[in-house]
């Protein structure tokens, strides 16, 4: 097949990449700055400007999958991060709809990432994707970033959201701030540790994520995330088994609501999430289990 890929070039898109190239498709991905990838173009996989005419693009490929948007982690969120975190997801959408929008030949499906956090924090309420959305910041970024991708429907295209958990892989996600202070022996929980998180291994999400293409049925928003969401506790408790390190170095939620401000809900918020469309539609998990996918990672 011939895909299109936003968001191809980070923690995700590089294994999504990996993946895709090795079944034999050939890949076209949209990314700020095309001359800092010339070594890796070949003939099955080419690195374009958003600024390129993506309508003579859009043309030729069957799949569309969009990852794009600015990281979330790691700052305050002011009124200008924000806006970039809401403009970087909603304005790329959006060229990629008008793109297809002016096609005459359009692709078959349209895979628009959305994220967990569409749910907001809901305590121990157990959250398949019939769920109300939530109304805080990250929530709306999310509702609006379906929204604006689901006018692709309107033009005869399919569209799915996966809602992406918290990604488990070492090299970035979660675990890039979470394994440094176990090997030093301080690890520990984050917040009061009770929260849940919906977390899922990197290569089951990439997994997830190309599911759509050959599973016609799968259609709208579905939940990415192991069936066996676990605690903060737990999470931390599993990390310190798997690397032999203790676990009660707890970081209590005020030190990172004065740090990170809004920008902490992700982390000391809970999401029970459960990948029931996943589920139905016969998704094998790889990784069902914190303890065997951490054992993998780390090992």
């Amino acid at each position: 097949m011939n895909i299109l890929i936003t968001g191809g070039t980070g923690f995700i898109g590089k294994e999504l990449r990996e993946t895709l190239l090795k079944a034999g498709n050939n890949l076209v991905i949209i990314t700020r700055n095309p001359k800092k990838y010339e070594d890796e173009s070949a003939s099955n996989q080419r690195f374009i400007s958003w600024d390129d005419d993506l309508v003579s693009e859009m043309e030729n490929v069957d799949v569309v999958i969009n990852l794009a948007g600015e990281n979330l982690f790691g700052q305050r969120w002011n009124e200008q991060v924000k806006e970039s975190i809401y403009n970087s997801r909603i304005d790329s959408t959006r060229s990629l709809v008008e793109a297809m929008r002016s096609a005459e030949k359009k692709p078959s499906v349209f895979i628009s990432a959305s994220a967990s956090g569409i749910y907001g924090d809901q305590g121990d309420t157990i959250l398949t994707e019939e769920f109300e959305v939530a109304n805080d910041f990250l929530a709306s970024v999310c509702k609006d970033w379906e929204e604006e991708s689901q006018k692709a429907g309107k033009l005869g295209v399919r569209v799915v959201n996966p809602r992406i958990g918290i990604v488990l892989e070492e090299g970035g996600g979660a675990l890039e701030k979470m394994i440094p202070p176990f090997k030093f022996f301080v690890g520990g929980p984050i917040g009061d540790g009770k929260q849940y998180m919906s977390w899922i291994h990197r290569s089951d999400l990439v997994k997830a994520l190309v599911f759509p293409i050959d599973n016609e049925k799968l259609e709208g928003a579905y939940n990415v995330c192991s069936p066996n969401p676990a605690t903060m506790n737990e999470v931390a408790d599993t990390l310190g088994d798997v690397m032999n390190r203790p676990s009660f170095f707890r970081v209590p939620k005020f030190a990172l609501d004065i740090v990170l401000g809004e920008a902490a809900q992700p982390i000391t918020g809970s999401i029970r999430m459960q990948p029931k469309k996943l589920q139905v539609t016969g998704f094998e998990f790889r990784f069902e289990e914190l303890e065997e996918a951490l054992a993998d990672i780390i090992y």
